[in-house]
């Protein structure tokens, strides 16, 4: 049932639409350009530089960049109306602003969406293709954004770890993920949603942004620590960090570098509250178990009352559901400022696993909640389109090395004959 302060132009079945029209997509040209979104203002800078722009201009040409880029939105030069037709014809021969190639939108029947991405290749590889999905619910819409294509973490209950790891993102491609959905649901000045959209009917129509698309974000930290400190930079998305969380499967040496460098809410997705059934839950667990987890988990800068970390923890029938792992789960946490995020599991095509009863779940949260931790039950959303937790992959496979080479002599066969 859809919250009645949800902004419902219309109910709308499953769908699927291909390729929506909207903002510029990059064309074959512009891939082979450098992107100015994902810099930051130093490098935006040096890259201005390295094009001519006089030193003096330098920090007036990047405010006006990334107030047209991060405020405004605009995803085409031309658009940029204070800036002088010669700087923008420079700015076009050289860079891109443009938005990926959407291949794949798919909108569930309760209003969540989801995007196939496809990113244009990386030196020699191929295009890339990855998952974006938005969670309209009353009073904010939260975006799910990926950091890598694939994953290696393999945990055994989750659809995205049966997609081996292609490449990490960049943070530009991060970034591009918001940029893409602010566009689609006209949360830019001047923007309009798709006739249909179901979203938060005052604020911001992204409010929230969570990692915990595909991959793993602590193994992507450098470009992952860009993309964020952007989005959450005042002066242009200007997301709140209290609004911003990152999810781990417990990169137990990046956890500190979170939240001290990046300052961003916490989750873990734990999963089992035993090093033997974690290790197959959550194989990285072998590597790094519980104890370590958890002490790195006290240790997160500004951890209090106010900022919790939380903690995800996927219901598997007669796996980890039991009145003993909810016992378990509570004397883990002794101590540590937390919420407990309860997952339905959400099944996909080939698991072995199944959901918890709903009487069980309620049960495991009614302890969860008497020993003093919130822990909510968090409604399955887009489960027809495969876009809930865990669920998300694309058919992105790594290049084999005879591939890769032939499409490096391609590529360079194809540079010399634009010279």
């Amino acid at each position: 049932m859809l919250n009645s302060g949800l902004e419902i132009m219309s109910v709308m079945d499953a769908m699927t639409v291909t390729k929506p029209a909207g903002a510029p997509m990059r064309s074959a040209d512009a891939a082979l350009k450098p992107s100015l979104i994902g810099l930051s203002r130093e490098e935006m800078g040096a890259a201005l530089r390295e094009r001519g722009v006089a030193e003096k201009q330098i920090k007036m040409r990047v405010a006006q960049l990334w107030n047209w880029i991060y405020v405004r939105g605009v995803s085409d030069f031309d658009h940029m109306t204070n800036v002088a037709k010669d700087m923008r014809e420079m700015l076009k021969q050289h860079f891109t602003i443009a938005r990926p190639e959407i291949v794949e939108e798919q909108v569930s029947n309760d209003g969540t969406r989801k995007w196939l991405l496809r990113f244009p290749p990386r030196g020699a590889g191929r295009p890339v293709e990855i998952e974006a999905v938005y969670i309209p619910e009353e009073g904010r819409g939260t975006l799910c954004i990926s950091s890598q294509v694939g994953c290696t973490l393999t945990c055994s209950f989750c659809h995205t770890g049966t997609q081996r790891l292609v490449r990490n993102l960049t943070a530009e491609e991060i970034l591009s993920q918001l940029l893409l959905a602010r566009d689609r649901l006209g949360d830019f000045p001047d923007r309009e949603a798709p006739q249909g959209t179901i979203m938060p009917a005052e604020g911001r129509k992204v409010s929230n942004i969570v990692m915990m698309g595909m991959g793993e974000p602590l193994y992507n930290f450098d470009a992952v620590k860009q993309a964020l400190l952007i989005a959450t930079d005042g002066d242009g998305l200007s997301l709140s960090k209290r609004r911003v969380t990152l999810s781990t499967s417990g990169v137990v040496p990046e956890i500190f570098r979170t939240g001290d460098e990046i300052g961003v809410m916490l989750a873990i997705s734990l999963h089992a509250v035993r090093d033997d059934l974690r290790d197959i839950l959550v194989p990285i667990n072998k590597k790094y178990p519980l104890k370590e987890l958890i002490d790195a988990c006290r240790k997160y800068p500004g951890l209090s009352n106010a900022r919790r970390i939380t903690f995800e923890y996927v219901m598997l029938k007669d796996v980890n559901d039991s009145l003993e792992d909810a016992k378990g789960l509570v004397q883990l946490l002794k101590g540590v400022p937390a919420k407990i995020n309860l997952i339905p599991f959400n099944p996909w095509p080939g698991t072995n696993y199944q959901c918890s009863d709903w009487a069980q779940i309620e049960k495991f949260a009614d302890f969860i909640n008497s020993a003093g931790y919130a822990s909510p039950i968090r409604t399955p959303r887009g489960r027809d389109i495969l876009a809930a937790c865990g669920q998300l992959k694309s058919e992105s496979e790594r290049m084999r090395k005879t591939e890769r080479l032939a499409f490096e002599a391609m590529m360079i066969a194809n540079h010399g004959a634009d010279d």
